[in-house]
């Protein structure tokens, strides 16, 4: 939900259905900081007794067809990523105070004031909220069903969850949690409700994977075959002995099967050579992203496999770019050279090896072979993604940690995690390098040193394949190693010439979803009185991160004061108009995941706050 007022999310106007009202609170309040059809530049305040409203008056001719000089929308103090956010799921049309309530009716007054070149955008994501609805009232049917069937599977208390295995379980939990940005993540483009329950990670299912078997000259593997995991099969395995001199398997995702599979082998001229095996081989669950499965009986090892389907936005397709697995390489190496010169983050640091993998030169046919370090059978591993989930029983997951863990305080667990990610991510920044580690590629892993018993907390960070680099920044800090590493990246709007695309980065990925998030998130559980309570941690953390920088003129430290500490506004994720509501033509979005706007710098602090 938004961060206005819980109890006045639960007043919905004319009764509306509280999936619905909870999903439109955060779409109006996602169109609000994204200034949709003018929403916040364009609209007034107006006071009334139940508080405060944004009037947004309609342009002449009026595009509704109706008598109505503007739309008002109630609203209520935000500060995480804008000024407000919606109070109440309704508009209200002005003069004649007629009431809007559900998707359909509102969506369709707003798409009317767009402009008519937007509207196949515009009526895309009308379809996103019917999905994402339909989809937020089955995870509500299932509820039950589904946590027994954790319960029975791993136990009562997630904190007892251990090892990678295990860690599909906190998956599982975070797919039925919104993302605290993009309002319809929980929808995943044309599946149906039989789909989502046989592969989607809310539900946890078990399934078989399919296999193609590729001429061996049509398949790209760095290191040649001998670099896959020891279980590949070969096509002898899958039913095609006569292939087993000429081909190679390549695993395909069961969603794949069908007209995307076909139009992927015709492009590639696959068509006539390429081979489907009849039946499953290897078991697989599915993690957060859905696409990476985790395998069953070789818990340290996930393939990503493309997806003919999208999340977070239209334009944000589950396929995989070749070049994407080139750039994770690329990634790894990076972080492994500032590694070897920051000794203090190699037992605290962990990274999973995505060095492995395949395609066949297209987006449809490929697979990352992604291993997680070894180590990790007596820890809990599970992405931040899932700390704010309710696990089986009805708590957050991030009580039972740290009644586990810290004592009972779930702040004390908050502060040891972000001093450590301020510390690696400054590190970084330092460098001249940001990553894109949100709140799915980012995990904790949590269990107790075996000298003394005590509490250890370590980062787990995977999918690390696009970064954004100050080039002049990190020439000058890894010297003659710096091209090289570069080499490995193709993608120019990953290069800069300063601190602006970096900084961009670190803070919408790593303040706002890894840290500022939480501070809200937990008072919006009723964990804290307020954010201030965590965010003068972050403040406090990042702080400290900066000063180890240096805040000398032109020292990375005082960028980072400068333009994060102390700036009066923060760039903000523009998800839903670049990913879904314009085309790139319209949005002026070189990357969809990279498109924003402004929101307050909720790091300083506010009068209300102190009060």
């Amino acid at each position: 939900m938004t961060r206005a007022a819980t109890t006045d999310a639960a007043e919905a106007t004319d009764g509306a259905e509280a999936a619905e009202g909870a999903l439109l609170l955060r779409v109006l309040s996602a169109f609000l900081r994204e200034d949709v059809v003018g929403l916040r530049t364009r609209s007034t305040t107006v006071d009334r007794e139940d508080g405060r409203w944004l009037r947004l008056p309609l342009p002449l001719p009026l595009p509704v067809g109706e008598d109505v000089a503007a739309l008002l929308l109630p609203v209520a103090e935000d500060g995480f990523q804008g000024e407000y956010a919606a109070r109440v799921p309704l508009l209200v049309k002005e003069p004649d105070g007629t009431e809007l309530t559900g998707c359909d009716a509102i969506l369709t007054a707003l798409t009317a004031l767009s402009d008519p070149l937007d509207r196949p955008g515009f009526e895309a994501f009308a379809e996103e909220c019917r999905q994402t609805l339909a989809t937020m009232r089955l995870h509500d049917r299932t509820a039950a069903e589904v946590f027994d069937d954790l319960t029975a599977r791993y136990g009562a208390d997630p904190a007892d969850w251990t090892g990678p295995a295990a860690s599909l379980a906190h998956d599982t939990l975070a797919a039925r949690l919104d993302h605290p940005v993009y309002p319809t993540a929980r929808g995943r483009s044309g599946l149906d409700d039989a789909q989502l329950r046989a592969y989607a990670p809310e539900f946890h299912p078990r399934f078989g994977l399919r296999w193609l078997a590729v001429p061996r000259g049509a398949l790209t593997i760095p290191g040649g075959p001998a670099m896959l995991p020891a279980s590949w099969p070969s096509p002898a395995d899958l039913g095609l002995p006569e292939l087993a001199a000429s081909h190679l398997a390549l695993p395909v995702h069961p969603l794949t099967l069908g007209a995307p599979l076909r139009d992927a082998l015709r492009e590639t001229g696959l068509e006539g050579t390429a081979v489907l095996a009849d039946g499953p081989y290897l078991e697989a669950v599915p993690t957060l992203s859905m696409r990476t499965v985790g395998l069953v009986g070789e818990a340290h090892l996930h393939l990503k496999l493309p997806l003919a389907t999208a999340t977070l936005g239209l334009r944000n397709r589950r396929t995989i770019d070749p070049l994407t697995l080139v750039h994770g390489a690329a990634g790894q190496r990076l972080l492994e050279a500032v590694t070897g010169r920051e000794p203090r983050f190699k037992d605290a640091i962990l990274h999973a090896d995505e060095t492995v993998y395949a395609h066949a030169g297209h987006e449809l046919l490929a697979v990352l072979c992604r291993r997680y370090p070894a180590g990790l059978d007596r820890a809990v591993v599970l992405p931040l993604a899932a700390l704010l989930s309710t696990a089986p029983g009805g708590r957050l997951v991030i009580d039972h940690l740290a009644d586990r863990f810290h004592d009972g305080d779930p702040v004390a667990l908050l502060d040891a995690f972000l001093t450590l990610l301020f510390d690696w991510q400054t590190t970084l920044y330092g460098y001249g390098i940001a990553l894109a580690s949100h709140q799915q590629n980012v995990s904790l892993v949590l269990d107790r040193t075996p000298e003394d018993g005590l509490t250890r907390l370590r980062l787990l960070f995977k999918d690390d394949d696009s970064p954004r680099l100050n080039v002049p920044r990190l020439r000058r800090t890894l010297g003659a190693e710096a091209d090289g590493l570069l080499a490995g990246f193709q993608d120019p709007r990953m290069f800069g010439e300063d601190y602006r695309a970096v900084t961009d980065m670190l803070t919408t990925i790593t303040l706002h979803l890894c840290a500022g998030s939480y501070a809200f998130g937990l008072a919006e559980h009723g964990r804290i009185a307020s954010p201030e309570a965590v965010l003068g941690l972050v403040r406090e953390r990042l702080t400290e991160a900066a000063e180890r920088l240096g805040t000398g003129s032109g020292q990375p430290g005082a960028v980072l004061r400068e333009r994060v500490l102390d700036a009066a506004e923060l760039p903000v994720k523009a998800m839903v108009t670049a990913g879904t509501l314009l085309t790139k033509e319209r949005s002026g979005a070189s990357d969809v995941n990279t498109h924003y706007t402004t929101g307050p710098n909720y790091l300083r602090r506010r009068a209300r706050d102190l009060r």
